[in-house]
């Protein structure tokens, strides 16, 4: 494996850590105001969260690319706070496998909320827990398995993203390639079937092993439920 294949490597497990550090607090907080929120509002809430998840990425890219692009607003207000660009780094990388895989953490996390039991808080609040204690000591463990499976569905989805990456952060050798940006590069490339084989088995069996992991989070998560 060159050394090139083991950079796009590297590239594509740090961005899909990234997406998981970037996504996990704010994921957290929705899935839970989504599990119990009663308004009648929270229908549309949740179908803007799960768009990303239905659109075409490269269309969820064009979208990104205009809100946070170099003639943005936002992205001129950054440019003058850090003098650097949003778009075509790998901070845009983030960005995009982070907006596409958050549907998949928000989603984990609301169902994995919805099976805790209301009357275990309401039984914490009336010994004078506060709300955050006691979602920090009943709920949050109980969710656990569940909060875990989306954050490894998150990250193997940042593993895959494609679309929206290339819009947004392009196909920049050393800075924005990762491992589906490599492989569809490489298949123009003649002589290069070696290279596309180790990358797209390196591919598969990342995506494995994270739907595996998830699978394992989701089962515990039950069995939980079951002796509960």
């Amino acid at each position: 494996m060159s050394a090139e294949e083991l950079g796009v490597i590297r590239l594509s497990l740090q961005v899909a850590l990234a997406v998981v550090a970037l996504s996990f607090l704010p994921g957290l907080l929705l899935g839970r105001l989504l599990a119990r929120w009663g308004s009648r509002w929270r229908a549309l809430v949740q179908g803007v969260v799960m768009l990303p998840l239905v659109l075409p990425p490269v269309v969820t890219g064009y979208l990104l690319l205009h809100l946070v692009g170099r003639s943005s607003p936002i992205g001129r207000a950054w440019y003058a706070l850090t003098g650097e660009h949003i778009a075509y780094t790998q901070g845009a990388c983030v960005l995009a496998a982070a907006v596409v895989g958050f549907p998949l953490l928000v989603e984990s996390v609301r169902i994995a909320m919805l099976g805790v039991d209301p009357r275990l808080e309401q039984v914490s609040r009336s010994l004078g827990r506060g709300p955050l204690d006691t979602f920090v000591r009943i709920t949050l463990p109980l969710a656990l398995p569940g909060v875990l499976a989306g954050c490894v569905l998150s990250f193997a989805r940042a593993l895959g993203e494609f679309g929206a990456t290339i819009v947004l952060a392009g196909n920049i050798e050393g800075e924005t390639r990762q491992i589906p940006l490599a492989v569809h590069t490489l298949l123009n490339v003649p002589g290069s079937e070696a290279a596309v084989v180790r990358l797209t088995a390196i591919s598969v069996f990342f995506s494995l092993v994270a739907l595996l992991g998830a699978f394992w989070f989701l089962r515990r998560g039950e069995r939980r439920l079951a002796s509960g």
